[in-house]
């Protein structure tokens, strides 16, 4: 007995002309789009060692606005209003994304002295300041502040 009331009549019989026919599917191939690339050349190669922090939701609402884009809503260095103390949930995402890329054969930044253990490398890249990642604080505005690993205090 199935689930839909059916009694499984016919069940592994013949296909009729009044089932439907299953078709295979067109898979969409996303496809390099050469203009936008051009327009804007600097889209991923600064993206790249930033550590999004803060309010998720102030950062979709900000690309949703449209009166201004991602660029003109950063925050200068001189004007900047967050504590520059890092947060422990900073610290742990920090230190999580940068053991990883130690774990994938990235270049380590300080001397090893036998550690093998890509966490404690890490934690000792962060204790020496030697993280090249940017910790992008998202405000409630829709602004964005971004602080190194070297001005941030632990």
């Amino acid at each position: 007995m199935s689930d839909f009331g059916d009694d499984d009549l016919g069940a592994g019989g013949p296909i009729t002309s009044d089932e439907p026919m299953i078709e295979e599917e067109d898979y969409y191939e996303a496809e390099f789009d050469q203009e936008d690339q051009e327009e804007n050349p600097d889209a991923n190669g600064d993206e790249d060692n930033v550590v999004v922090s803060g309010d998720p939701s102030a950062a979709a609402n900000a690309i949703k606005g449209g009166d201004k884009s991602m660029k003109d809503k950063k925050i200068p260095e001189n004007e900047r209003s967050t504590t520059p103390y890092m947060t422990k949930y900073e610290r742990a995402r920090i230190l999580g994304t940068r053991a990883l890329q130690i774990s994938m054969n990235a270049p380590v930044l300080v001397d090893l002295e036998g550690e093998t253990d890509p966490l404690q490398i890490a934690i000792k890249e962060l204790r020496e300041k030697k993280i090249p990642l940017i910790v992008r604080r998202y405000l409630p505005d829709g602004y964005y502040e971004d602080w190194t690993c070297e001005e941030l205090l632990q």
